[in-house]
């Protein structure tokens, strides 16, 4: 009697350790197809910003049938992350819309306003992770990328230093867009974190804004603007190729 309510309550557990398992690939292969999709909407983001509509239209056909293997699979299978999320159910419709007006703004000489529907599109995947509470390394890049938006109204060489207020905000700025940086670099997985792309970015902007105190200390408009440039750059770079 023992011996089968033993066996019992081990072959539950092991069935309980399985269905665990089944639930976290779920989220990882969702995580990745998502990502497989998403590289393409970068790109063509990034060729959209540079007048390259050839390329990007290419793209966003790319991104359609990367979206359309991904809603085969998940439409209907969420993730358990997922459970209870009314905005997974909506994606789909909503992601779809999104193609379809990028493509018809595309075809009809509008760039900027195609550009808009598929950024639209990052914010989508973006507002269904955060709400429940999913990480990825592009959710974070788009922190950061929100972060230097803020920190670029400093990009002014007639800055007013003598306000302590402006000397303490820019500080502020600089330590926040280094502390996100660091969660970026700590949540990209292992391939990514070693990826020597990825470090030049990460490791380029570090060491952009150990100047700004120099800057700050100097009350220097001009070596600040060239600093905030630098990030600039460094941070449109990780939007293209990791948001």
């Amino acid at each position: 009697m023992w011996a089968c309510c033993a066996r019992g309550a081990i072959l539950a557990l092991v069935l309980m350790l399985w269905a665990g398992h089944g639930k976290a690939d779920d989220l990882a292969d969702f995580n990745a197809a998502v990502e497989s999709a998403s590289a393409h909407n970068r790109v063509a983001i990034g060729y959209l910003r540079t007048g390259n509509t050839d390329l990007a239209s290419l793209e966003i056909d790319r991104l359609r049938e990367a979206w359309g293997r991904l809603a085969t699979r998940f439409a209907t299978k969420r993730p358990s992350a997922f459970d209870g999320n009314p905005l997974y159910g909506s994606l789909w419709t909503g992601v779809s819309a999104r193609l379809v007006t990028a493509d018809l703004m595309l075809k009809t000489g509008q760039a900027e306003a195609a550009s808009d529907a598929l950024n639209a599109l990052r914010s989508d995947l973006y507002t269904l992770r955060k709400a429940s509470g999913v990480v990825v390394l592009a959710d974070c890049v788009r922190d950061a990328n929100a972060v230097m938006d803020a920190f670029m109204a400093y990009n002014d060489r007639a800055l007013d230093w003598g306000k302590l207020e402006i000397r303490s905000d820019v500080a502020s700025k600089a330590s926040s867009y280094g502390g996100i940086l660091d969660r970026c670099d700590s949540i990209a997985g292992d391939t990514i974190r070693k990826n020597p792309e990825f470090r030049r970015l990460v490791d380029g902007a570090k060491a952009s804004l150990q100047l700004v105190p120099q800057a700050i200390a100097a009350r220097d408009g001009n070596l600040l603007h060239r600093v905030l440039i630098e990030l600039r750059s460094f941070d449109n770079l990780l939007a293209f190729r990791f948001g």
